[in-house]
């Protein structure tokens, strides 16, 4: 589909891609994360972000090597081929490799100065969970991510909230999903259907992920 981006066969090709979008300001959403696996959550977080700030698209860009957590990554192919069946079916979703093909620790200041030098007419909005906004005053350059995006959290309710920087909030559906838990019953052989896209559960277990 227009506007997804896939790995073919073979490795992948370390060059940096460009921003092929028309050139007018848009609003712009943008959720990164490991997506290891991509779930429910992160597709309702989306939507209502989406919808309740008038955003033309929201970007999932997943991480190359997260800086905040330790757990082993399923392969960049695995990663990207499980987002790309998770938002095909969404016209304003799209999939942007950028940190997959920058390689290294993926730090969010790096992925929003390209962006802005690039595309400097956009408008972003950085898309986070309660534990994204808890933490996000630990990230790298926390100051310059606020002047180059508009930060907007998911709130959760019942779940303590302590942002140190301003945020727009958006209420979505109360869903205590985690990409951790996933794993998990998918290790432990209980079902994850509902809690995954479908294609996505199907692409699990055809090639046999997260059993070890």
């Amino acid at each position: 589909m227009a506007g997804h981006t896939y790995f073919e066969k073979g490795p992948i090709t370390k060059v940096e891609p460009k921003i092929n979008e028309k050139r007018h300001g848009r609003q712009i959403g943008i959720m990164g994360g490991t997506f290891n696996p991509v779930h429910l959550a992160h597709l309702v977080a989306a939507e209502q972000a989406m919808t309740k700030l008038k955003l033309d698209e929201v970007w999932f860009i997943p991480d190359n090597i997260p800086p905040h957590k330790n757990a082993p990554l399923t392969s960049a192919r695995d990663r990207a081929a499980m987002l790309n069946l998770a938002t095909r079916d969404n016209p304003k979703f799209r999939v942007k490799l950028l940190e997959l093909f920058r390689g290294g620790i993926s730090y969010t200041v790096d992925t929003l100065r390209y962006l802005k030098k690039e595309a400097p007419e956009n408008d972003y909005y950085l898309i986070m969970g309660s534990d994204q906004v808890n933490s996000f005053h630990t990230w790298k350059d926390p100051d310059e991510i606020a002047k180059m995006a508009t930060l907007v959290g998911i709130r959760r309710p019942g779940y303590p909230q302590d942002p140190h920087y301003p945020m727009i909030w958006v209420d979505a559906p109360d869903m205590r999903l985690s990409s951790t838990a996933i794993r998990l019953s998918v290790k432990t052989g209980t079902s994850i259907r509902y809690l995954v896209p479908e294609d996505v559960r199907k692409y699990i277990e055809e090639k046999g992920l997260y059993l070890d």
